[in-house]
């Protein structure tokens, strides 16, 4: 089978008008950058070869990463395209993408005719998961997306410190660390969290070219907490999608536990707290919870807004009413979130607003408020009601993804721990739960 070795050249041609060159980021004095480039083997073979979506098939192949002050110019420069099609083509290019955004250490790749020295391609990679093809020749310019793998993640591990260091240290990225402190905010206080105390979590993986570029949601989950075991059992209810335990109550709540994504509390409810600023006794009517400038900050449930302004105590805040029953603030933004107004409707988990220190407060935190009945409560004493158990008429199709999960969770071990096999559903004889009666 004949290979082809498939090399760059490296051609320096005259530089021409000096209009063209300053738009295209050519300094008029200097010479061009000589563009990184790597050999590639494509060996000939009688299908058709494609790669972005092109048919390669006879085409020299040049892959490259920008360097330091490349443009679309140095970069093409070489690979003898004229220098009025660069100027159209950047021109044209806006609308899709502005090739001043071309940035330091991306990747690139050209194309060229195997017959000709004059390349047909350029594509360029602004991130892992997209990709804009610029043909040289029709002068079509379009964005496309890479293809995307969903792999299943399955971890367990054992706390040492904290859940976000210990699943840190397992390679557990922070978004589904908030999604489990999301998911068993009302039912574990992860600020009193004992040595010891098991996770386990099952979730996905967004894989492009065998590269992690992002996670999706938690799938199943497990927690214990001073040797009590906490399930999160997913089963679509209604049309919608939620967490059960073992015994078919739903985790879900009418608030979300935490206004900011996993983080500690730094002061509570207190009816006599030493105010910092004031330098006095004082009722603190809310919960305190430290986070980094800009940290966004989450209705914890549906409502409306009825206020979003700023005092001299509060700094920049909003105010939501969620029933005739509950109402919440949150105090002290940097910034209220666009659209934040008087009766604007507010979703659960919406942004509205990020972290900040403005009016009477010595650092950057979030002091949140919480009333019942209008008066002001310990928000982390409330008990809020669930949403809707498992049906009755839904009883056997959840014991069935109940079996299903469990067997799963039992096959996942945690460090040290040697391998389980728990037999499979269909290895076990006569188990009624698994069959459901449908018309």
């Amino acid at each position: 089978m004949n290979k082809k070795w498939i090399v760059a050249s490296s051609v320096i041609l005259t530089l021409g008008a000096a209009a063209i060159f300053q738009y295209l980021g050519f300094p008029l004095e200097s010479k061009p950058v000589s563009v990184p480039t790597e050999e590639l083997v494509v060996e000939d073979v009688s299908n058709e070869v494609f790669l972005y979506g092109i048919n390669v098939t006879g085409l020299n192949i040049v892959e490259g990463t920008v360097s330091k002050n490349q443009t679309l110019a140095t970069i093409l420069a070489p690979f003898n395209v004229p220098y009025q099609i660069i100027d159209e083509i950047a021109k044209k290019s806006k609308e899709v993408f502005d090739v001043r955004g071309i940035a330091t250490n991306k990747k690139f790749t050209v194309l060229t005719p195997a017959d000709t020295a004059q390349a047909q391609f350029f594509i360029y990679e602004p991130n892992p998961a997209e990709y804009v093809v610029f043909n040289l020749d029709s002068m079509n310019i379009y964005k496309a997306e890479k293809p995307v793998e969903y792999v299943q993640k399955e971890v367990a591990g054992i706390i040492e410190s904290n859940l976000s260091s210990d699943m840190s240290k397992l390679n557990v990225g922070y978004d589904i660390v908030d999604q489990f402190a999301d998911l068993y905010g009302w039912s574990v206080d992860f600020g009193a969290l004992q040595k010891g105390d098991k996770f386990k979590v099952v979730y996905e993986e967004k894989m492009i070219e065998g590269n992690v570029v992002g996670v999706g949601d938690i799938k199943l989950a497990y927690f214990e907490h001073r040797g009590e075991p906490f399930h999160a059992i997913p089963f679509e209810q209604n049309g919608e999608m939620n967490f059960f335990d073992q015994d078919g109550n739903s985790l879900k709540k009418a608030f979300l536990r935490d206004p900011v994504k996993y983080t500690r509390i730094s002061s509570r409810y207190n009816l006599r707290r030493f105010h910092p600023v004031q330098k006095r006794y004082k009722a603190h009517l809310g919960t305190d919870y430290a986070a980094a400038k800009g940290t966004e900050i989450r209705s914890v449930g549906d409502g409306v807004v009825t206020h979003a302004t700023y005092t001299s105590a509060n700094g920049n805040y909003v105010k939501i009413k969620h029933n005739g029953t509950y109402t919440t603030q949150y105090l002290h933004m940097s910034k209220i979130a666009s659209g934040m107004k008087p009766g604007q409707r507010v979703k659960q988990g919406q942004v509205i607003g990020y972290v900040g220190s403005t009016g009477l407060a010595t650092g950057n935190h979030l002091c949140f408020r919480f009333w019942k009945n209008g008066k002001q409560e310990d928000w982390l004493r409330e008990k809020i009601p669930p949403s809707e158990p498992i049906l009755a008429a839904n009883k056997a199709a959840f014991d069935s993804k109940k079996f299903e999960s469990l067997q799963l969770l039992a096959n996942i071990t945690y460090p040290g721990e040697a391998k389980k096999l728990v037999a499979k559903a269909e290895e076990i004889p006569s188990i009624p739960t698994l069959k459901t009666k449908t018309d």
